[in-house]
This record gives C-alpha cells, structure tokens and sequence, in this order.
C-alpha cells in the first residue's frame, strides 16, 4: 500500500504501485538518510520532478516481517494527481481529525 497525503492518493497492490510507478521515467533523486526504527523505516530524499527546482520529501515505511506493507511517501508540496491514475488510485481519506488534519483543523503555536 503506497499512502500519497500530497496528492489524497492510496495505491494497493504491487501491480498497481508498479503500474504507478513505471511512469516516473527520467526522475531524478538522491536518498539521504535511511533510519530503521524497529518495524518502521523512515528515508530523507531529494528529488527534481522536472521543474528544475529539488523538493525534500521523507518516506515512511511500515514492514511485517521484513517487508514494507505500507509505506506513506510526504513530497514538498500538494498536487493534482494525473487524469490516468484514476483507475489505479483510491482516495487516501483524509478527515478533519485524523493523521493529516485540514487546513481548518490547524492552530497557532
């Protein structure tokens, strides 16, 4: 499962992640840091999506076993996401009070 909060996107399934995926051809990136904590790994990541400017993202992974079943990928900045990924993609749900909360949600601190 691939969790896109950017763009409200959840991906399921290796083959759609693949399918997803194959289209970032030409994506220029540089990984950073990677830190395993226990059956969490968190990886700090550059990229250049073809604008010419570089956006730092960090990528969460969750594993079972060893192997990542959920990884939530946070990019710098929201998106629409293409036309094409509609019959790929679920809608990541995203409420109010849960892990991403709205722009109405959020406080001065």
């Amino acid at each position: 499962m691939r969790q896109w909060p950017q763009s409200g996107e959840l991906i399921r399934g290796r083959s759609r992640i693949a399918e997803v995926e194959s289209h970032f051809v030409g994506l220029r990136l540089g990984v950073g840091t990677r830190r395993a904590f226990g059956d969490t790994v968190v990886v700090e990541w550059s990229t250049d999506y073809g604008d010419g400017r570089v956006y730092r993202n960090v990528s969460i992974a969750e594993l079972e076993a060893g192997m990542a079943v959920r990884v939530t990928d946070y990019w710098g900045e929201p998106f629409t996401p293409p036309p094409w990924r509609q019959t790929l993609a679920e809608d990541l749900e995203m409420p109010a009070d849960g892990t991403w909360p709205a722009a109405e949600a959020l406080t001065q601190h």
